[in-house]
């Protein structure tokens, strides 16, 4: 009964994260795509040591070309972890949920990552509505993501519990 609770809740964080994700993708793409359309004029005026970057972006501060990369990176390895979590869950083995509790621990570590990058932006100084909201979503979804990856894992030691105790009483 407990398992069937943990299936739904993780279940519906992947959900949840899986629509995040998406949106953190979407908005860290057009990000690099605005970057490099406006970097061939807006970098010709730079200093040297910011020439070096193929991408420069002119909105958002310096610590913006650092997070939106990452973002990218986290929504495409979110959203794949989130599919391969939701046919894991259904599979409800104990191998496919261990491969689901690795997968989004992984992911989660990668979040964070990029959750720190967003905090730093925010610290350095005030950026557009875009970069504000991939940096809001970027913070929930790292709560959104330890929340999921816990209810797997809860589902994992739950089957894997069950099967030994069935294990046991076939000896």
């Amino acid at each position: 009964m407990a398992s069937e609770a943990s299936k739904s809740a993780a279940l519906l964080l992947l959900l949840i994260n899986l629509v995040l994700y998406f949106i953190v993708m979407i908005i860290a793409a057009w990000a690099v795509n605005h970057g490099i359309e406006k970097s061939h004029e807006s970098a010709s005026v730079l200093s040297l040591p910011a020439k070096i970057f193929p991408i420069y972006f002119p909105f958002g501060n310096m610590a913006t070309g650092f997070f939106v990369i990452f973002s990218l990176l986290v929504g495409v390895l979110g959203m794949t972890t989130s599919l391969t979590g939701m046919y894991n869950l259904m599979q409800w083995s104990a191998a496919h949920l261990y491969a689901a509790a690795a997968t989004s621990l992984a992911t989660w570590a990668l979040t964070l990552l990029a959750m720190g990058l967003a905090s730093k932006e925010i610290d350095v100084s005030y950026t557009d509505s875009n970069m504000r909201t991939m940096e809001v979503i970027m913070i929930i979804l790292s709560g959104t993501q330890m929340l999921c990856t816990g209810a797997i894992h809860a589902s994992a030691n739950g089957v894997a519990g069950t099967a030994r105790r069935m294990l046991g009483a076939r000896v």
